[in-house]
């Protein structure tokens, strides 16, 4: 029996109606539109509304990928959710996507590696699918950032933003789909960017909610000296591996995190700037959510077609970070 791999048939994304610019941000922290764009590229972000959660824009972005692929939500079988922000600790997010979509027969989970938690379920994924006991699995990158962003804090708050994107893996027996991946973690780098409250260690006190121990906190000149490396090493490394230079290359989709990031990144791997996407100044850095909004934006405005080789790399909290190959297949 030929081998089996997994191909992405169906892409999909979803961000908040309303948008934060810089000069909205001006008005809540001393920082100004010049400083951000400067530094991270950022001119924009979406932000949800009152009430508005992880699981509505997942729900949206899941109705989405069935309704481009003509499918019903009986046929899902397994529903991944790669978040930092879920509605709740329990139940997942991905139970409460089955249930808004009704896909009965689906299972699934979230999972938690940061701005790498896209490519971290592509994986996951996708070895379902090579298994061979999974013919349709949804994976789902989406964070509300915003609900974990301290406000009085410029170094964090002016980054991030909200949304999601998503896809649905199915198998192949062509030489295409997802062809490789290279995932990383290092844990010594866990203090560089945590939200130190709510869990186990610290829980929810009022002590905890005063000392604003449930934000976002990060050491920006940290995660970026790693980032920089981290991203251009597994991206060099993958093209490597699979005898690929930047020349071939028809797509790099990085994630979203600074400009500054992506160009050392695309630099080292030999990728012409025109090969790159780039659209964090319209989104900022939405963590899981980056790579499927970007990767959509693509298939919308038909910038892959079949056959085009994809690169996607990521680099995020944990540390986490990894590359992904893929030889773009639809039909």
């Amino acid at each position: 029996m030929p081998q089996l791999n997994a191909k992405i048939t169906a892409t999909a994304h979803n961000t908040p109606e309303k948008i934060m610019t810089n000069h909205d941000l001006e008005k809540l922290v001393d920082t100004s539109d010049e400083w951000i764009r400067s530094r991270t590229g950022i001119t924009q972000r979406h932000v949800v509304g009152e009430n508005e959660a992880s699981s509505d824009i997942s729900t949206r972005i899941a109705e989405t990928l069935m309704e481009k692929r003509g499918i019903s939500a009986d046929e899902i079988d397994v529903i991944i959710v790669g978040t930092v922000t879920p509605d709740y600790f329990t139940p997942s997010t991905a139970a409460l996507v089955q249930k808004n979509i009704g896909a009965t027969n689906a299972w699934g989970f979230d999972l938690s590696a940061a701005c790498s938690g896209y490519i971290y379920g592509l994986e996951t994924g996708a070895t379902f699918i090579r298994s061979g006991q999974y013919n349709k699995v949804m994976i789902i990158g989406v964070d509300t950032m915003t609900s974990i962003l301290d406000f009085k804090d410029r170094d964090t708050c002016v980054i991030f933003g909200d949304g999601g994107g998503g896809a649905i893996l199915e198998p192949t027996q062509n030489d295409a789909g997802i062809l490789d991946s290279i995932l990383h973690m290092d844990g010594n780098g866990g203090e560089y960017l945590i939200i130190p409250g709510g869990g186990s260690r610290i829980p929810a006190t009022v002590e905890s909610v005063k000392s604003r121990q449930h934000f976002i906190k990060q050491d920006g000149k940290m995660v970026f000296k790693y980032a920089v490396r981290g991203m251009a090493d597994v991206s060099e490394k993958i093209l490597s591996r699979n005898n690929l230079s930047g020349e071939d290359i028809a797509l790099f989709i990085p994630h979203q995190a600074n400009k500054r990031i992506i160009d050392a990144a695309a630099e080292r791997c030999g990728i012409s700037s025109e090969k790159v996407l780039i659209n964090i100044d319209r989104y900022g850095n939405t963590t899981a959510g980056t790579i499927p909004i970007a990767m959509n934006e693509a298939v919308e405005n038909n910038q892959i077609k079949d056959g085009d080789y994809i690169l996607l790399a990521s680099f995020g909290a944990g540390f986490t970070w990894g590359s992904i190959l893929i030889k773009w297949e639809t039909e």
